[in-house]
């Protein structure tokens, strides 16, 4: 196992895949640069870029779920911070109309009927997600948003839906990009 003296992770096994150690490494620099007010406009790092980076498998790379919990903690400074930005520069009535129409979006969404909340792959053989499991979650999601049923933003984060077969379960990138923003709303008002 290959480990370096100050690396911030922990490396798995020079035979199993982490995340690629230098791109880690690159993109934790341009986050502690934004965070210190440095970088450029090109290299500014938000919740949402760390909420969609993807990093490529290396063999002795960084472990996964190290890095992944590390980028989750990021995200949740990035976005209280964005939010207090907001509110300081253009007044906490312009953070709350955001709010409200993001939260008004994924209420439309969720209101669905089951079953029918995301689009079917148009392919029979694409893999999708279980309806039963992402309605599961929408459900949740309902108590969280209107009853006020306190649901942690890594219970989204980390969700795992069983796969389906084509038209069986629902598009994955839909649901994905769906719960990318159940994601921004929550850790910008958590």
């Amino acid at each position: 196992m290959s480990q370096q003296q100050d690396a911030p992770f922990s490396r798995v096994p020079d035979s199993e895949f982490g995340y690629n150690v230098k791109q880690v490494d690159a993109f934790l620099s341009r986050a502690r640069a934004t965070f210190n007010g440095g970088g450029n406009d090109d290299s500014v790092v938000t919740s949402h870029l760390i909420r969609r980076t993807t990093f490529a498998p290396q063999k002795g790379g960084y472990q996964a779920r190290e890095v992944d919990g590390a980028l989750d903690r990021l995200e949740d400074v990035f976005a209280k911070r964005e939010r207090d930005d907001l509110i300081a520069h253009q007044g906490e009535e312009v953070w709350l109309q955001q709010v409200g129409r993001l939260a008004a979006i994924l209420r439309g969404r969720l209101h669905r009927a089951k079953g029918e909340r995301f689009r079917r792959p148009s392919r029979t053989n694409a893999s999708s997600y279980n309806v039963e499991d992402v309605d599961r979650l929408c459900d949740q999601l309902i108590d969280y948003f209107e009853k006020d049923v306190p649901m942690a933003v890594d219970t989204v984060r980390r969700v795992e839906f069983r796969s389906a077969t084509g038209t069986e379960g629902y598009e994955e990138s839909q649901v994905d990009a769906f719960l990318d923003r159940v994601v921004e709303l929550m850790a910008s008002i958590d």
